[in-house]
């Protein structure tokens, strides 16, 4: 069995006994152990008490980062003549309708977030099968099937993440980078734990929220006390 090097073993250490820690405290020691030669994404995992193949249970939705996320996000648009060039205009990577339905047939998507126009989802909605595992798809509940492009164009790449719960029930997202003070992180953790709990379905049963846990790219992981993060405490 391959030993840790170094840098990991001595993460490890730094982590040994931590659990169920403040925000605060769990930013620290994420972002003062990451060090990779690249800036990792700080990433937060959610694990929630619901079962995601009942429609009720079905958690979803989109947060605005205060500070941002520190990725640059490529957005893609669906849409025709004036709304094309509003998204042309707000800064849109890739905007098209036909042609562009036929380049993500073809496989090459090279965008992190879709939107499109009410007009253009019978065009989309043949996408289904290629966008959907990839949380690609346009849905109005998110604001991504909008007549209003240039706001939805600016709020992709200003910092918001969407949210959507797995099979396991877990939800999760990368909140900011570790060159980000601890301040800002921790805004960050707070916003999309935020969000989470307001997004929570009439079905759920019990408790909703039962782990949070933060951790960097190439780092491990440090489990986050509830009430801390939710400003309960």
């Amino acid at each position: 069995m391959a030993k840790y090097g170094k840098r990991t073993t001595s993460a490890r250490a730094q982590f040994e006994g931590k659990s169920q820690v403040s925000v605060e405290e769990a930013v620290s020691l994420v972002k003062n152990n990451a060090k990779a030669k690249f800036d990792e994404t700080v990433e937060i995992a959610m694990n929630l008490g619901v079962d995601p193949r009942h429609a009720d249970q079905m958690v979803r939705g989109v947060v605005t980062l205060p500070n941002g996320t520190g990725k640059t996000v490529r957005v893609a648009v669906f849409a025709r003549d004036a709304k094309a060039e509003e998204a042309k205009a707000a800064g849109a990577d890739i905007v098209g309708a036909e042609d562009l339905m036929e380049t993500v047939q073809s496989g090459k998507i090279e965008f992190d977030r879709c939107i499109a126009t009410p007009d253009m989802m019978p065009i989309v909605g043949r996408l289904g099968k290629v966008l959907g595992p990839r949380n690609l798809m346009p849905n109005p509940k998110v604001g991504t099937v909008t007549m209003d492009v240039a706001e939805a164009v600016k709020s992709a790449k200003g910092g918001e993440v969407q949210f959507k719960v797995e099979k396991a029930g877990v939800v999760h997202a990368g909140i900011g980078k570790a060159s980000f003070d601890e301040k800002a992180l921790t805004e960050n953790v707070r916003a999309f734990v935020g969000a989470v709990s307001k997004a929570k379905p009439s079905g759920s049963k019990g408790s909703y929220m039962q782990k949070v846990s933060l951790s960097s790219t190439m780092g491990p992981g440090v489990t986050i006390d509830i009430s801390s993060a939710t400003g309960n405490d």
